[in-house]
Formats: C-alpha cells, structure tokens, sequence
C-alpha cells in the first residue's frame, strides 16, 4: 500500500489541556504519521525532501513550517520538546546534546559581554567551571551565592546583572531555594530566574510556577531513568525560547533522533519512577541518620532538615538524591564506597540503579579547595542516588559499607 504524499504530515494528538502531569508524561506531544503508529516514531534522518523548489525556499526562508535539517529540526526531537514543555508548564522547549549543553546554549542566547550573573554555590562543579572559566572569557561575570541566604543574593545583584542561576534542591547537600523570593528579587532586578530542575522534574517541582522564567534539565538524570543516553532540555517562553533555538540551529548542540526517542520512552514511566525513588531516600535517610559511624545525613525529607517546610511546600516529594558524611575524611568515604557490592560506583544520578560517589574527586573534583568548602563540599562526603531496588537489599548494601570503617 501506498500513501499520496500529503498523507506523511504529522498528525497532532487529541487535546491535554487540563490533565494532570502524569498523563502529560504519557500522551503529550506524540504526533503520528500517515501509518498510524501506536508509539512514538523515530526519525533517523539527517534532512528532509520538499515537493518542488519553492517548497524547499518557503522552509528554508522561514515562509512554511516544515522540516529542514536535523540539527535544528526533526520531528522525534520535536515530540519529545512539546512533552516536557508541557509537563514543565512551558510555552516552549529546546533540546540539546547534553544537560551542560542546555546551560551553555541559554548562556550564549541571552547573555552577552559586560552581563553579571548570580548564581547559587551549590551548583553540580562543571556548571561552576563554565559559569567561572568559560562565560568569563567572554566579559560574562559570575557572583556565587548561598542558595538559602536571600541577603547573599540581594547583595550579589549588580545594575547589570541579568541572569539568577540555581539548582534546587542543591547537587549534592540537598538544599532547598525560595523559588518565589527569588523570582521577585529576578523581577525586581531586571533579570531572568534560571532553574536547573533536574533533581525533582516537573513530576515533583514546577518552577515557572513559582515564577521561575527557564527550566533546565539534563535529561540525561531522570527524564531517561535507566542511564541509556545523555540530553539536555531547556524550557521557557516562546521569545526567549527563539533565541536559545536560533543558537542550537548555527552552533549545533543537538539532541539526536535516537536519544529523543529513547527520552519519549522515559518520561512515560517517570511519574511512577520519581515516587519509588522518594519512598526508598526517605527510608535510606531515615536509616543512615541512625547509624553511629554517620556524621550528618543531608536530605530534605528529614523533618531536621534547615529547608524541610519550604520543601515541602514547593515540591510534591524530596527527590531520589542524599548525601551523608561518615565519621573521619576521604580514607573513611572510600572504605564505604570500596566495600559495597552491588550499589554503582559512578557519579551518574537519576537511573533505577541506586549509584554512590564521592563528590569531591568526582562531580566537584574540578573546583579549588575554596569553592568545595564554600559549598560544602568535604573529603568525608558520600552522596547516593537512590534507585527503586528493594530498600532493605539497599540497607544491607550500605551495611557492608560502614561495617569496613
């Protein structure tokens, strides 16, 4: 059987308006073509044909909609872009090739040359690295703030300072920003509010909703889940979604056909992942925090925890990541680390295997001893990801560690 070419427009799913973020995970953004697929096609092509020559110069000059090149248009790219800018509230997204590539584009897309950023200290390190080496080649200048000290952040904003950055909760102490105070001090300041949301999702934390003007992810963390393939996304308005776009179409820091489609695959089980992995940290930490060779467990579903209230409030769960210290420093963290068998020794986050490292050789090996303990980043420091294994298979794991201190 043949189709008439016409018949090869992508068809636009029934109407979501409304429903709930579980079912946008699912539904959100499929398109079909003329076969009438169930799943999510998948598109592995680097260019597109046109029907005549003036078709192609209508595409090409911006006249028609349609498809062009892969690097900055494909259709599985697309269905995967209208799913998390739907699950996230956004008018728009731009997928990317990596979770640093989301940062980068929207940096070099909205700042420019004598522009000064905030940003929070407890970012992951390579986000330091390229705010603090990279921006700053280029007459970008970066202040770091306390995530949870309003007064660093006020006292931080210059005349000219035009982006807030943050991660919330923070990477790898679990710290927890006033999303709404900071919005207004953004909107006060003439700046934009930048969340990197990559710990909660939209299935925990919603932060346009709190006024947060962009959304970060590295889909590489949960959005997949399973540690398939790295990408990045980043969510916001349509004007300042255009320009993040107009950079990834003459850059090129593009999320593949392949990958989008297998990041398609895993927002569809996200909603049932991100409550596992809450219900297994919160017995993790609760557990940790009774164990006499644990210093300080940093979770923010701990009812000590410093920001627990405002956790609690901006999120609808305390996410898949903790970080403890043991008792002594590095030669200690290792022990543990070494002595498990089956947790997975990688600074990897967000998969259903529950991973273990040590931040200050790895994530944040790169920043100098100043920037570690500015944020809290010590040598007896051990951060898991905590995946949906069963939880007292987990503990006996973790048992093994602390045995061989």
């Amino acid at each position: 059987m043949t189709y008439r070419r016409e018949e090869h427009v992508m068809i636009p799913e029934s109407d979501l308006e409304g429903m709930s973020v579980d079912t946008l995970a699912v539904r959100a953004g499929q398109i079909r073509t003329g076969q009438l697929e169930h799943s999510d096609a998948i598109f592995p092509t680097s260019s597109f044909v046109y029907g005549s020559a003036a078709q192609a110069a209508a595409r090409f000059g911006g006249d028609e909609p349609g498809n062009i090149y892969s690097r900055f248009t494909n259709p599985t790219v697309q269905a995967f872009e209208a799913r998390i800018a739907a699950m996230e509230g956004g008018e728009r997204a731009v997928a990317t090739a990596s979770g640093m590539a989301a940062i980068l584009s929207t940096c070099m897309a909205l700042l420019k040359s004598g522009d000064h950023v905030v940003c929070s200290r407890g970012v992951f390190g390579t986000t330091n690295v390229l705010f603090q080496k990279y921006m700053a080649r280029f007459g970008v200048e970066t202040t770091f703030a306390s995530l949870t000290d309003m007064a660093e952040w006020q006292a931080a904003v210059r005349p000219e300072t035009r982006m807030l950055f943050l991660e919330t909760p923070s990477n790898p102490l679990g710290e927890v920003a006033d999303l709404s105070a900071l919005s207004a001090l953004a909107r006060q300041s003439d700046a934009l509010l930048v969340v990197d949301n990559c710990f909660c999702t939209p299935i925990l934390q919603r932060p346009l909703d709190f006024g947060a003007d962009i959304v970060i992810h590295s889909a590489t963390k949960y959005l997949d889940g399973q540690g398939r393939c790295v990408g990045g996304v980043v969510v916001g308005p349509n004007a300042l979604m255009e320009e993040v776009y107009g950079f990834l179409r003459s850059a090129g820091p593009t999320m593949s056909p392949f990958n989008a489609w297998v990041f398609l695959k895993g927002l569809e089980t996200l909603p049932i992942r991100m409550r596992a992995h809450c219900e297994n940290a919160l017995e993790l930490a609760k557990w940790l925090e009774q164990q006499p060779k644990v210093e300080e467990v940093f979770y923010s579903g701990l009812p000590g925890h410093p920001q627990h209230e405002m956790a609690s409030k901006q999120q609808k769960g305390f996410g898949g990541v903790l970080s403890f210290r043991v008792r002594g420093g590095r030669e200690q963290a290792w022990k543990l680390i070494d002595a498990t068998r089956m947790i997975s020794i990688t600074a990897n986050l967000g998969d259903v295997k529950t991973t273990i490292t040590h931040p200050a050789t790895t994530t944040h090996g790169r920043l100098s001893d100043e920037d570690k303990a500015r944020a809290g980043i010590t040598e007896n420091l051990v951060r898991l990801s905590v995946g949906i294994e069963d939880i007292d298979d987990l503990k006996c794991d973790l048992e093994r560690g602390l045995n061989a201190l």
